[in-house]
C-alpha cells in the first residue's frame, strides 16, 4: 500500500506519514452570503428565506486524522520523542517568512497514491500525546490537521479566464479624464501594513474588480491602469483609480 506524505511546494521536502490516515472528512463551503446592506441583512416579514448573494469560489477543506508511534518505527529511525517524528508537520501550522520578510503559510500538497493529490495550507493542528516514559516524553500521538485547499495563484487563474482580451485595448492614465475616475483604497491586516509594495494585503485585484464592476475577469483595467505588474505586491492603503467601463484605448 502507497504511503501518503506532505510535500512542501517551496522546498520540496517530503513529510511521509508513519501510517495512512484512519479517516479522511472533507468540508466544502459554497461562495454564498447573505446580502447586507450599511445597516446590516437584508430581509422582509414576507420572505419565506433571506436574500442570498453568490460570489462563486468558497472554500474546501480536510480534516485528517493521523497516528504516529515510537514503537511502529524501524531500527534506523528509533526516537525517544515521538514529537520528532510529528515536529515537521507541526511546524507546516506555524507558518514562514517570504523573501521579503512577509509572513507567510507554507503551501503544502498532500499526496496518496493516485487518488490524492491537494494543494492546501495547514490552517489547524491538535496533539494528544500518550505513553509517557520516566523522563516525560511521549511515545504516541494522534494527530489531527486540517488542511484547507488553495488554487492556483491569481494571476494563473485570472489569465485562463482572459485568454482572449487584447492588451491594446485596455485604458491608460491619458485617455481618461479625472472626473470619471473612481478610487479604492486597498485594505491590509493591520499589522502588516508598510510601505508600497511591502505589505500584505486582504483584498486582491479581481475582488476589487469585481466589487468595482462586477467581473473579477476586469482585474487587468485596475492593474493597467495604475501600473501594477504583481497582482499579488500591492501595499495596504494604497490608492487605486479605477477607470469607467467605458473607458478603452491605447498600448499598455
Amino acid at each position: 500500500m502507497e504511503r501518503a506524505s506532505f510535500l512542501v511546494e517551496k522546498t520540496g521536502e517530503r513529510i511521509d506519514c508513519l501510517l495512512n490516515p484512519a479517516s479522511v472528512v472533507v468540508r466544502r463551503q459554497a461562495g454564498v452570503h447573505h446580502r447586507r446592506s450599511s445597516t446590516g441583512p437584508l430581509s422582509a416579514m414576507a420572505l419565506k428565506d433571506d436574500p442570498l448573494l453568490y460570489t462563486g469560489g468558497g472554500t474546501t477543506e480536510m480534516l485528517l486524522d493521523l497516528l504516529f508511534d515510537t514503537s511502529l518505527v524501524g531500527p534506523e529511525n528509533v526516537t525517544e520523542d515521538v514529537r520528532s517524528l510529528t515536529g515537521p508537520l507541526a511546524r507546516l501550522a506555524e507558518g514562514s517568512n517570504a523573501d521579503d520578510g512577509s509572513g507567510q503559510a507554507p503551501l503544502v500538497r498532500f499526496v496518496w497514491g493516485k487518488a490524492w493529490n491537494v494543494l492546501g495550507v495547514v490552517t489547524a493542528l491538535a496533539e494528544r500525546l500518550e505513553y509517557f516514559n520516566p523522563e516525560g516524553a511521549p511515545q504516541r500521538s494522534w494527530l489531527r490537521m486540517r488542511l484547507q485547499r488553495v488554487s492556483s495563484p491569481l494571476l494563473q487563474m485570472v489569465e485562463n479566464w482572459v485568454e482572449d482580451v487584447v492588451v491594446s485595448e485596455l485604458p491608460v492614465a491619458e485617455d481618461v479624464a479625472i472626473e470619471d475616475l473612481r478610487f479604492f483604497e486597498m485594505t491590509g491586516s493591520g499589522e502588516d501594513g508598510g510601505d508600497e509594495g511591502g505589505g500584505q494585503t486582504t483584498e486582491r485585484l479581481d475582488e476589487v474588480a469585481y466589487r468595482m464592476y462586477g467581473n473579477p475577469t476586469w482585474w487587468r483595467r485596475i492593474a493597467n491602469f495604475n501600473d501594477i505588474d504583481d497582482p499579488w505586491d500591492v501595499a495596504p492603503g494604497r490608492l487605486l483609480a479605477v477607470p469607467p467601463e467605458s473607458a478603452t484605448g491605447g498600448e499598455a
